[in-house]
Order: structure tokens, then sequence, then C-alpha cells
């Protein structure tokens, strides 16, 4: 069996106790009053410095002149220029910060202060611009996330204790009051409530919760008060997994902002020997050419080349991508998925929890004999009312009355048919067509032919009819497949370890044609490995699932897709995207997500390309000056941020 490979990524640890990219590190480190002092103060000394120009020009050695201007650029280029020289000693030469600041010193050393304060202010200008796009990215996320409760009211010997989540152990027991957070994941002992989902599920109508039911932290209990047995500790809970993974998203890098790193490695140095070449050879060997005149071009040139725009806006496409998707309830573990998302080709879905609900539910009773559905069902219910079997609980559940034990004696059980009891003097079986079979109960042969799960009932030797219980199929799944087809998915299957009966009755509710029934885990494996080898289609395949025994097959899949409300730990923690609803709706969303995210993205690419083109033959033909090179390198910028800002709508 061949396993998805694991990249080691090497990543450090911040204060906050993250891997990687930490957003509040970033937002603490991004502070806006500070950062628009310094750009306030540098604009008010550039204003003066353009205004009284010939003033301070004309002190001696222009000493006022490069007062007001230098302590301008220092201002807000301070940054550029330290992280260049840094970057030099590192052997990290041909960035962004070494093109600019080549640039302004040039400018400088021609005597251009204001052009040199200029590229620098825009630049300076753009960059806040960048950040303040960005740290909204990440507020949005975070709000969506923002559910780590602050307390949890743990259960003591003397009472109740305020404490910190971190601090409550597995098996504690917890209360939680209508209005609080819950703050571990837990199963409820005592109470009932309405919880309030959103924050984990996108889902607006709150759920309701009574003993016995498991909960997640993040959850808001809205009407009553419960008591929760603590089943896991904080760090391992649902919604730490959570926000440890949208922290971590921005840290992976997609293959479009790969190439994008790897190209200005190539593109930096050929624009830099390309300005020599400008500054030098022309007053070579054209007449009448000035060495001060053919620099400036050269540095008009450098300018205008900056990939600013690039290393601006890509990793904010695809940010905003990121958190647009999560507004949906989508959690996507990084930009390489979202890109991986856009060539999508073949869809497998597991059946169980995935497809359909996972919950058993009488889907239709059918009387024979002159017995009435009522009577059929309350005759059901009472036979099967000491049953813990998740059948017997759906009949009792359909039935939806209180059921008198008492009116129940000599109930046994028939291995493998089912079960034999008397109810009110009456001897009732109730199992399934071995049933019939074994007690030679005459009844039609077309009632043996039935799809799904069967419960035939005899009363007093006579057939009654049979209750059929089923799997109940999702409101949305069917929409899924149509929508995935719109989307250009050309192959969709189905793997199951689900009968074949009850496979090709779901794939025929949902419009699966490929389906493949009853498989364990490494037969799943094992038909992912069959369809990749054989399909026709050139594209990425992608699993959809929800239990532990589909976690293998989530990892050998190329994007492995869970169903994180409800699904097992193991397929959350090996998925490459979550979806939080349980609604297999959300992957055609994801991927239309994906798909506007990566035509932002080179929509970006193709823009700045563009632009930069023009101006730099305006440059070196002497059309352009420095200005223009400054307007258009911050322009450019400035139209692919706003640009990318629309991932996150």
């Amino acid at each position: 069996m061949t396993t998805k490979p694991v990249v080691n990524e090497q990543v450090k640890t911040c204060e906050h106790g993250i891997s990687g990219y930490c957003s509040r590190c970033a937002e603490e480190e991004f502070n806006i009053p500070k950062e628009l002092t310094f750009i306030g103060s540098a604009l008010l000394l550039f204003i003066l410095g353009m205004v009284f120009n010939n003033a301070l020009h004309s002190t001696p050695y222009s000493w006022a002149e490069y007062a007001v201007l230098l302590s301008a650029y220092f201002l807000v280029g301070w940054r550029v220029v330290w992280t260049a020289l840094r970057n030099l000693t590192h052997g990290n030469v041909f960035d962004e910060n070494f093109l600019m600041t080549v640039a302004t010193v040039g400018a400088i050393a021609i005597h251009q202060l204001p052009e040199a304060v200029a590229v620098m202010l825009f630049y300076k200008t753009g960059e806040f611009v960048q950040e303040l796009s960005v740290s909204r990215s990440r507020r949005s996320v975070r709000t969506l996330l923002d559910v780590r409760p602050d307390y949890a009211n743990l259960k003591t010997d003397t009472g109740l204790e305020k404490v910190s989540p971190d601090q409550v152990k597995v098996g504690d027991i917890i209360i939680v009051k209508p209005g609080e957070k819950i703050p571990l994941d837990g199963e409820i002992i005592d109470g009932q409530t309405l919880l309030d989902t959103s924050a984990l599920t996108g889902e607006s109508v709150p759920r309701s919760a009574k003993s016995g039911e498991q909960v997640l932290a993040g959850m808001i209990s809205k009407t009553g008060m419960i008591t929760i047995k603590v089943t896991k500790r904080f760090s391992e809970s649902s919604i730490a997994r959570i926000l440890e993974l949208v922290e971590n998203a921005a840290a992976r890098k997609a293959p479009t902002e790969k190439f994008i790193t790897t190209f200005t490695r190539y593109y930096t140095p050929v624009v830099v020997f390309g300005a020599l070449l400008v500054a030098v050879v022309p007053p070579l060997f054209i007449p009448g050419a000035t060495f001060s005149e053919w620099i400036y071009r050269a540095l008009i040139l450098l300018v205008i080349s900056c990939p600013c725009a690039l290393v601006i806006s890509i990793p904010l496409g695809y940010f905003g991508g990121i958190g647009g998707a999560s507004r949906k309830g989508i959690l996507i573990k990084g930009s390489t998925y979202l890109d991986a998302l856009t060539a999508v080709k073949t869809v497998v879905f597991d059946k169980t929890g995935t497809l359909t609900k996972g919950v058993f539910k009488v889907t239709n009773v059918v009387t024979r004999n002159g017995f009435s559905q009522d009577e059929l069902l309350r005759l059901a219910a009472e036979t099967e009312v000491h049953s813990n079997h998740p059948i017997a609980q759906s009949i009792l559940e359909a039935y939806g009355k209180k059921v008198d034990p008492s009116v129940v004696r000599d109930y046994q059980e028939i291995p493998g048919n089912g079960v034999r009891a008397q109810v009110n003097g009456q001897i009732i079986m109730a199992g399934n067509d071995r049933l019939l079979h074994s007690q030679n109960i005459k009844h039609d042969d077309n009632d043996c032919c039935v799809e799904g799960t069967v419960v035939h009932l005899v009363v007093g030797g006579k057939y009654a009819g049979y209750i059929t219980i089923a799997d109940e199929v999702k409101e949305d799944a069917a929409k899924a497949i149509s929508s995935l087809n719109r989307l250009g998915v050309k192959q969709m299957a189905m793997l199951t370890g689900d009968s074949q009966v009850v496979a090709a009755s779901v794939a025929k509710q949902v419009g699966i044609d490929i389906f493949y029934a009853g498989l364990l885990p490494e037969d799943k494996v094992q038909a992912l490995e069959k369809m990749k080898n054989t399909t026709q289609e050139k594209g990425k395949i992608v699993f959809v699932g929800d239990g532990v025994n589909d976690a293998p097959v989530i990892a050998r899949a190329d994007i492995g897709v869970a169903m994180g409300g409800l699904g097992s730990d193991a397929a959350i923690e090996t998925a490459d995207v979550v979806i939080m609803t349980d609604a297999p709706s959300k992957l055609p969303q994801a991927i239309e997500v994906a798909k506007r995210t990566r035509t932002i993205v080179w929509q970006n690419i193709l823009m700045a390309f563009a632009v930069k083109g023009i101006f730099i033959a305006l440059g070196v033909a002497g059309v352009a000056t420095i200005w223009e090179a400054v307007f258009a390198d911050v322009g450019v910028a400035m139209l692919a941020i706003l640009n990318a800002t629309r991932a996150m709508r």
C-alpha cells in the first residue's frame, strides 16, 4: 500500500505556543498607530522638503535639504535598508529590499532626494495597506473561531470553582450555565439545552442536546444548564485543533507562491545587471550620452522592476481565500490544498455519515393480512422495548409513544434471526427473512426482496408485515453531486462497507454511477488506488469521509476531505480540508472558492508584468521619469492588493 508522502517542514514555535505562522505575533508586530505615526511624520517632512526645496537647497552644502528629506527617508525606509543589509550578510542578495535600497541610494547619490523619499514613502504606504488588509483577514478568521472559553465551572467537593480550561482533566465534571460557552469536549450527563453551534459549523439554527449526547468546546448553551463529563483535555478538543489549523494555514505555500519565490531569485539579478548595463554601456557607445542621464534611467528601471506588487498580493490572495472558505464552515489546511482544489477531476465519497446521516430511521411500514400501520408499529415497539440495538431504538423513536415494559414477557433472542416475546398474551416474533423461513411462516416471495434493513413481524403465527429501516440520505447530497458536475468534475464514485443492495439504493438517490460495496478500510485504499491507475481523467482525486475507517484512504487521496462536525478525530487530523457543517454541498463551494482565488492571483501576476513591461520600456527610452516609476510600482501594488481582497468576500 502506497501512502501519501509527509512533508517535513521545520517550523519554530512562538511565545504563544503556535508552530509556524502565528497571527497573534503578526498583529503584535503590526502596530497601526505606530505605523501611521511614521508615515504621517515622513509625509509632513516630504511636503516641507518639496514646498521649500529651493530654500533648503540653497543652504551651505544643501545641509537643510539633506536633514529634512533624509529624516523623512529613514522614518519610512530604515526597515527596508536594514533588511537589505541583514540579508546581504546571510547571502540573500537579490530581493525586493535590495532593489528598493539600490534604487533610492542611487537617487540620493545623484541628488534626487525628493524622488528617493517618494519611493520609500509610497512603498511604505503600500506595505501598510497590505498589512492592514491581511490583519483584517486574520481577524475575520479569528472572529469566526474566537471561541476559546476563558473559564470552566469545575464541580468539586466544596462546590463550583471557576478555573482555566487547561486545568480541567478528563473525567472531571463541569457545569455550563445558559449563555456560557462549553469549555471542553464532553458528554452531557444531566440537563438539556439548545446549542448555538454557529462558530464551529456555520449553522445559524440551534440544535437540541440532552443527557447522553456529545458536545464540543466552543458551542454555546442557549437555554438550559447542563452538566458535562469531560472526555478530552482542552489541548485535544475540537476547537483547539481548529484554532491551530487556521493559525498555521498561511504557513503552507501553494505552488504558485513557490513559483513567485523561485522567480524572484532569477528575476532580481537579471534586473540589477540589466540596470547596470543600461547605466554603463550607452555612455560608452552613444555619442553625447552622459553617465548621469543613463544612471538615472537605470535607477528608474530598478524602481519599476521591484516585484513588491507580486510579493504583497499573492500571499494575501491565498490567505483571503482561506479566510473566505472558513466563513463558510470550510477549513483548508493551507494554500497548497486551496490550489490543488482547482484541479479536481475525480471525487470519491464514503457513504455512512458523508452522503447519509449515519443514523437508522424507519422509512416505511408495510402491512399484510389486515393489520394497520399503527398497530404494526406498536407491536414492533413493544416487542423491542428491552433491546438496545440501534434498529430497535429507531423503531421506538418512530413509534413516539411511551411503551409499558410490563406488557412484555418471555423476551428471548433467536440468534441470527431476531427476537421472540409474549406481548399482552400474544406471541410476537420480529426479525429478518431467515426468521420467516425457519419458522415456516407463510408470506409473499416479494416480501423477501425489499431493499435496505427490514424487520418482519409475525403475530400469533401469522405474517403481519414488515418495517424498513434505512440510513437517511442527507438533504443536500444530490445537490452536491450536480454542483460538482457543473464545476467540471468528470467522475464521482462511492466506497462503502455496507451491502450491495443498500449501496445501490443510495447511489441511485444521489446520482452516482460508480460504487464499491462491502469494503474494509484496506479495501477502500485499494479501490482508490485502482481508480487512480485506471481513470482517464488527469487531475486531482478527492476522497470525502468521516470515520476512523476513512483515515487511511483520506491520507492516500490527493486531497482528503473530512466531515468535521461529527467526524472522527483520525479523519479530521489526516484530512487536508475539513467541512465543519457535515454538508456534502460544502465541497463544491470549496472548489468555487479555490478557483476564484486562483483567478485573482493570476490576474495580479499578469497585471503586474504587463504594467511593468510597458514602463520598463518607457524608462529605458527616457520617456518615464522616476516619478512615473514610483507611481507605476506603487499603483500596481495597490491595485493588486485591492484585487486580492476580493478573495475574502
